[in-house]
């Protein structure tokens, strides 16, 4: 078992910087593009354990918050097409599990909830460091990836082309990268 202090990770609650901290994602549009987004409104826990593998992480998002830099667009996904933001107004993520494969990366599994579904994923995570901030606060940084299937959690609405193509892909690939500082 790969001890926490392998990594120079200090066992204990970190809470996430939303200021440091970014919750994106990217899906094809159209066939010839990607469009990317995000969500403004989060907050999470990250719990590391005295054994890493034992650590754990806890998310919730705003699903009204989310921001493409388009307003009708964001407008759109907010509706019944796509997140259903006002009846859904929570997209969440509880670790289940973390898989260790070296010193700096991993697997972490859990569950993700959108439109009230829940399933399992996987990201693949990467521990960037420990430090302390100008504060005296130590912040850990983790970068994660993974994706998923947008249709899998209800998420169906879509226009054929002219051409046969999707308007919109059933993939959509999610980006996060946190700071998180421990709460003393």
């Amino acid at each position: 078992m790969t001890e926490s202090s392998t990594l120079n990770l200090k066992p204990g609650k970190y809470s996430i910087d939303k200021v440091h901290s970014t919750v994106s994602f990217v899906v094809r549009h159209m066939v010839a593009a990607k469009v990317r987004g995000r969500f403004n409104e989060y907050e999470g826990n990250i719990t590391i354990d005295d054994t890493l593998e034992n650590s754990s992480v806890e998310v919730n998002i705003d699903a009204s918050s989310v921001d493409t830099g388009n307003e009708q667009r964001d407008n759109h996904l907010k509706s019944a097409d796509f997140f259903e933001a006002e009846a859904n107004k929570t997209i969440k993520f509880t670790s289940t599990k973390l898989e260790l494969s070296d010193s700096n990366e991993g697997k972490l599994h859990g569950e993700l909830t959108i439109r009230d579904k829940t399933l399992p994923v996987i990201l693949d995570v990467e521990y960037l460091g420990t430090e302390k901030n100008p504060y005296g606060k130590t912040v850990i940084g983790f970068s994660a990836t993974t994706e998923i299937n947008r249709e899998d959690f209800g998420v169906n609405w879509n226009a054929v082309l002219e051409t046969g193509g999707l308007m919109v892909s059933k993939a959509v690939k999610i980006e996060i990268d946190v700071e998180a500082q421990l709460e003393e």
